[in-house]
C-alpha cells in the first residue's frame, strides 16, 4: 500500500460508543495514520472508552446516547421512549455543544465520525472538513404491535433529520462490499441527492488473513485436530451481551466431544487466561481473534456488521442470532443468508438441539464455501483501510 504523507496532521476521531464494532474499525484506521505520523484525539462514550484507553489512545468523553434494553437484551421500546427518544433532542445538542467545545481546543486539520451526527454538525460550525464513516445511511426504530404508531412517528421524524445530516459529510465512506454483496443493503438505500462523495470501501481488516499463519498449531493447542472448530465471537453492549453469553454457555457445554467451541466474552480488560468447560473454552478478551477466525469450521456470533464482513473475508459460514428487537441486526442476517454464506436462528428458539442440529447440518453442506469462494473470486476484501487512507489524504490536501 502507498504511503501517504499526512505527518504532523491532527485529526479528531469521533466514533459510536455502543458496543465495539464502531471503535474497533476505528482503531484499525487510527493504527495506521499514527504510522503516518498523524496526532489523533478520540471523542467517544459507553464500551467505546475502555475499549480504546485499553490501547493508550487521547480520549474525551462525550454524553451517551443508546436504546434502552430489558433483562434478556431484548431492545425495549416503552423505556426507550421514556427514557431516550422523549429527551432525544436536548441531549444531541448537548453533545453538539460538549464536540464543539472540544474541537476548539484541539484544533483539528479533519474530523472523522463513525455513526455519530454530534461532530459533524460541530464541525460543519468550524468549518471543518468532515468523513463519515458509516454503514446505516437510514435509521430503522424496532417497531412492536403494541408501539406501531410510536414508531412510525419517530421513524418519519428521524429519518429526514439524520439522512440530511450524514449529508453535511464530505465523504461518506461505506465499509461495506459493493452490490451485488453488499451486507447493509436494506439501510443503505440513499436518496439520489445524497449520493454526492459517497464511496463503498470494502471491509476495514485489522489483519488480513495472508498474514495470520501457525493454523495447525492453533488446532493442536486446541485440541482440535480431530474435532470441529466452532469460533463464537460475542461482542456488543454489555446488557445485551451477558445474558447472551449465559445461554451460550449452557448450550455449548453440552456439545459433543467431536467439537471444540472457543467463545470470546467481550470483556475488555478481563484478560485472556483461558477456561474449559468440557467442550467449551471461555476467554473473557482475545487479542489474537484472527487467529481463532482463520483455524475454526463456523463462527457463531450477533449479526453486527462487522462481525459479517470480518468472516466473509476469512471464508468462514456463520450462524447469526441477532440480538432480540434490533432491526439493524435482522436485515444484516437476512441479506448474509440471502447471499449464501450465513444462516440465522432467533435467540427466543435457541436450544442445543436446533444449534448443534444447525451446525452439523452446516459442516456437511459445501455450498456456504463454495459462495464464500465466489465473492472472494469476484471483489478485492478488505481493502477499506487503503481506501480510507487515502480519503483522509484527499481532503487534507
Amino acid at each position: 500500500m502507498r504511503m501517504p504523507s499526512l505527518g504532523g496532521a491532527r485529526i479528531y476521531i469521533a466514533p459510536c460508543g455502543l458496543g465495539y464494532g464502531h471503535v474497533t474499525r476505528c482503531h484499525v484506521i487510527a493504527r495506521e495514520l499514527e504510522r503516518r505520523g498523524c496526532r489523533l484525539l478520540f471523542s467517544t462514550y459507553l464500551e467505546g472508552v475502555e475499549y480504546l484507553r485499553g490501547y493508550g489512545y487521547d480520549i474525551v468523553k462525550a454524553p451517551s446516547m443508546s436504546m434502552e434494553t430489558d433483562a434478556i437484551g431484548q431492545i425495549d421500546l416503552r423505556r426507550s421512549a421514556a427514557k431516550g427518544l422523549i429527551p432525544l433532542i436536548p441531549r444531541f445538542l448537548h453533545q453538539v455543544g460538549m464536540e464543539l467545545e472540544y474541537m476548539r481546543a484541539y484544533r483539528p486539520d479533519l474530523v472523522v465520525s463513525d455513526t455519530r451526527l454530534s461532530p459533524i454538525f460541530a464541525a460543519r460550525m468550524l468549518g471543518l472538513p468532515v468523513i463519515l464513516i458509516l454503514n446505516q445511511f437510514q435509521l430503522i426504530v424496532p417497531r412492536s404491535r403494541k408501539f406501531f404508531t410510536l414508531s412510525r412517528i419517530a421513524d418519519g421524524a428521524l429519518l429526514t433529520l439524520i439522512g440530511w445530516g450524514w449529508s453535511l459529510s464530505d465523504l461518506i465512506l461505506i465499509p461495506d462490499l459493493p452490490e451485488p454483496y453488499t451486507i447493509s443493503l436494506d439501510s443503505l438505500r440513499i436518496p439520489r441527492g445524497y449520493r454526492r462523495g459517497v464511496r463503498f470501501i470494502g471491509a476495514i481488516l485489522p489483519v488480513q488473513p495472508s498474514e495470520v499463519k501457525s493454523v495447525k498449531e492453533l488446532r493442536r493447542e486446541l485440541d482440535a485436530e480431530d474435532r470441529f472448530l466452532i469460533y463464537a465471537s460475542i461482542s456488543g453492549p454489555r446488557r445485551e451481551r451477558i445474558p447472551f453469553i449465559k445461554t451460550l454457555i449452557r448450550i455449548f457445554e453440552e456439545f459433543p466431544d467431536d467439537f471444540r467451541v472457543v467463545m470470546s466474552m467481550g470483556m475488555v480488560g478481563g484478560g485472556s487466561k483461558p477456561e474449559r468447560r468440557g467442550p467449551l473454552i471461555l476467554i473473557p478478551w482475545i487479542e489474537d481473534r484472527f487467529r481463532y477466525l482463520k483455524a475454526c469450521d463456523l463462527v457463531v456470533s450477533r449479526a453486527g456488521h462487522e462481525t459479517i464482513l470480518q468472516s466473509i473475508c476469512y471464508g468462514k459460514p456463520q450462524i447469526l442470532i441477532p440480538t432480540p428487537g434490533h432491526t439493524e441486526q435482522y436485515a444484516n442476517a437476512r441479506r448474509a443468508r440471502e447471499l449464501g454464506v450465513a444462516e440465522a436462528l432467533e435467540q427466543f428458539n435457541l436450544s442445543t438441539g436446533r444449534l448443534l442440529g444447525l451446525i452439523k447440518q452446516m459442516l456437511r453442506d459445501e455450498s456456504y464455501l463454495e459462495k464464500l469462494s465466489e465473492i472472494s473470486s469476484q471483489i478485492k476484501l478488505g481493502s477499506g483501510v487503503e481506501k480510507a487512507l487515502e480519503a483522509v489524504e484527499e481532503l487534507l490536501n
